[in-house]
C-alpha cells in the first residue's frame, strides 16, 4: 500500500513524463506501477486516496465470541497449564474431549493480551549477538579449530589442531594427535605464542564451542598468558569461516592423501603455512 504523499509524487512524475512525449504505459513501467492502477488513481480528478483501510469487511462466521476468548484466558492461567505453551495445551484439551480454539488462536489472544512470554521454569532463550574482532596487524586475533583426517583404516581418524592468524592468514601453529584433548591444545598454544614472540601482548583467540576449547584447564592457560577467549555461536560454522575455508582447501589439494594417512608421524614430517 502506497502512502498518499508517494502516490501523489508518482502521479506527478508520470504526468510530467507523459507531457514530455513518453508513452503512459512506459512512464508507469519505470515506477513499477501498472497503467490501470494509475488510471484508477486519477479517474475522478486529482489523486484518489487508497480506500482499502476504509473498507467494511464482514465479520468471519467462526470468529470467537467474548465468552470464548475469556475461556482461553481462563485456561492458560490455570495451574496445570500455566507453564505450557499453546502447542501443548490444545492437544491436552483434545485428549479430554474439549476444543476451545486452535493453537494459532491461542497465540493470537496471548499476544493481544501481552501474555505471550516465556512460560515454564527453564531459562528464557537469549539471542546472542555474534562476537566480532578487527585485526589491523598480525598477531592481534587468532582463530583455531580441530578437523579430522582419515587414518590407515576405515573408521580411524587423526585430529589436526590448527591456529590461523586472522590478519595475515598465516598458520602460526599446528599439530596432529590421535584424540581431541585440552592438553594438546595447551601445548599448541604455548608453542605458537613462543614462536611468534608475543608473550604478554594483547591477543584474542577465537574458536567454536568444542570441549577442548572450553575446558577449564585450557581457559586457565589462556588467562595466564593474557589471551582473551572468543567463541562462535552454537551450531554456526560461519562464525569461524577462515578456519573452515582453510580445512576445505587443505582436504581438496591434489596431493592430499584421500585414502588416509598411514600414521600420525605427519605432524613432524609435513610442512604447513
Amino acid at each position: 500500500m502506497i502512502d498518499p504523499s508517494n502516490r501523489a509524487l508518482a502521479v506527478e512524475l508520470i504526468q510530467e513524463a507523459n507531457r514530455n512525449g513518453a508513452r503512459l504505459s512506459k512512464a508507469c513501467q519505470e515506477l513499477q506501477i501498472h497503467v490501470r492502477t494509475y488510471q484508477r488513481w486519477v479517474a475522478e480528478g486529482g489523486v484518489k486516496v487508497d480506500q482499502r483501510p476504509c473498507a467494511k469487511r464482514p465479520v468471519p462466521k467462526n470468529k470467537l465470541s467474548e465468552e470464548e476468548k475469556s475461556r482461553v484466558l481462563e485456561i492458560v492461567n490455570q495451574k496445570e497449564y500455566a507453564d505450557l505453551p499453546p502447542t501443548q495445551i490444545v492437544p491436552h484439551l483434545a485428549d479430554q474431549g474439549e476444543y476451545v480454539a486452535s493453537e494459532s488462536t491461542f497465540y493470537r489472544i496471548l499476544r493481544k493480551e501481552q501474555m505471550q512470554n516465556h512460560r515454564g521454569r527453564s531459562p528464557k532463550p537469549k539471542k546472542r549477538v555474534p562476537e566480532s574482532h578487527l585485526a589491523t596487524a598480525p598477531n592481534q586475533v587468532w582463530t583455531w579449530d580441530i578437523t579430522w583426517l582419515g587414518g590407515p583404516v576405515k573408521g580411524l581418524f587423526y585430529r589436526l589442531y590448527l591456529i590461523l592468524d586472522l590478519f595475515s592468514r598465516k598458520v602460526v601453529g599446528w599439530e596432529v594427535w590421535e584424540t581431541e584433548e585440552a592438553r594438546y591444545a595447551e601445548k599448541l598454544v604455548k608453542k605458537a605464542v613462543m614462536k611468534e614472540k608475543i608473550q604478554g601482548k594483547p591477543l584474542v583467540l577465537h574458536s567454536d564451542n568444542g570441549s577442548p576449547m572450553k575446558a577449564a584447564t585450557f581457559q586457565g592457560l589462556l588467562e595466564t598468558l593474557g589471551i582473551q577467549s572468543s567463541f562462535s555461536r552454537p551450531r554456526v560454522s560461519n562464525d569461524n569461516p577462515y578456519l573452515e575455508a582453510m580445512f576445505r582447501t587443505l582436504k581438496y589439494r591434489p596431493e592430499f592423501p584421500h585414502k588416509g594417512f598411514t600414521s600420525c608421524i605427519i605432524r613432524r614430517s609435513t610442512k604447513m603455512g
